[in-house]
């Protein structure tokens, strides 16, 4: 392991976590906000649903772990949330069963330290239309619909404030841009840059409102070997030199 060690955190899912870093993806976004300041890990698992997830609890987040994580981002529910194949094949889960998959990974990441911290993140509508077109001989009896995806985020909402943890309602949070349908996906189900954008702002909304101890708010956090240097570029004074550690012009968004 390299160091100096910083606070991890983890992003734990299925595609929607292993893809994060393409596209502009939310974990990219995250990465470079907290960078020097936490580790974001992925443990992302394409096409996986909450029955595998609970499977390797113990694997992915060892109760004897020498170090806990600080923060651990969890999403399933959109491969849960699709219809049952008539083989009794596929990803379906029933909701009850989702629940206490989900009611699992919470108790589970809630006791590995006093100081790690959980947000659920709940299922995110689908541009129907847009899925039919881009799986169409691909896939058989695929039914994902928004209906379903509905329940199963309302679920995890509700699980969430139950069990006492954070939860980001993407349902709503998506659905709130007029054009959500055509500018958040990039085959109706997987997030474009638009949509990791939505994401991520709703991540560092809870992380800034958390009254957690210590803060897991980017502006909060340390900055790794932050300290002023004679060796940076030199100032127009011509007799200082200027701390870059902290700026973040490169950003198109300036996140708060």
């Amino acid at each position: 392991m390299v160091g100096p060690q910083r606070p991890q955190f983890v992003l734990f899912g299925s595609s929607i976590v292993q893809i994060s870093y393409a596209n502009g993806g939310w974990g990219a976004i995250l990465s470079d906000v907290y960078a020097r300041k936490a580790d974001i890990v992925l443990r992302g698992y394409y096409g996986w649903n909450s029955r595998g997830a609970v499977k390797v609890l113990n694997q992915v987040f060892p109760k004897d772990a020498a170090t806990q994580p600080s923060l651990v981002i969890v999403y399933f529910g959109g491969n849960d949330s699709m219809g049952p194949h008539s083989s009794g094949l596929g990803p379906h889960v029933p909701l009850p069963e989702y629940i206490e998959h989900m009611r699992s990974i919470a108790v589970h990441l809630k006791s590995l330290s006093d100081t790690t911290r959980v947000i659920f993140l709940s299922c995110p509508p689908v541009n129907e239309a847009k899925l039919r077109e881009s799986t169409s001989g691909i896939f058989s009896e695929l039914v994902r619909t928004n209906e379903l995806c509905r329940q199963y985020s309302e679920a995890c909402i509700h699980l969430c404030r139950e069990v006492g943890v954070k939860v980001i309602d993407l349902w709503t949070a998506f659905q709130k841009r007029d054009d959500w349908l055509n500018t958040c996906f990039t085959d109706g189900i997987h997030l474009s840059a638009e949509g990791s954008k939505i994401v991520a702002e709703e991540i560092l909304k809870v992380l800034k409102g958390a009254e957690w101890e210590p803060s897991l708010h980017w502006k909060s956090m340390p900055t790794e070997f932050g300290e002023d240097s004679p060796y940076y570029l030199v100032a127009v004074d011509g007799k200082t030199t200027l701390n870059p550690s902290d700026w973040t012009f490169h950003r198109e968004i300036q996140w708060d």
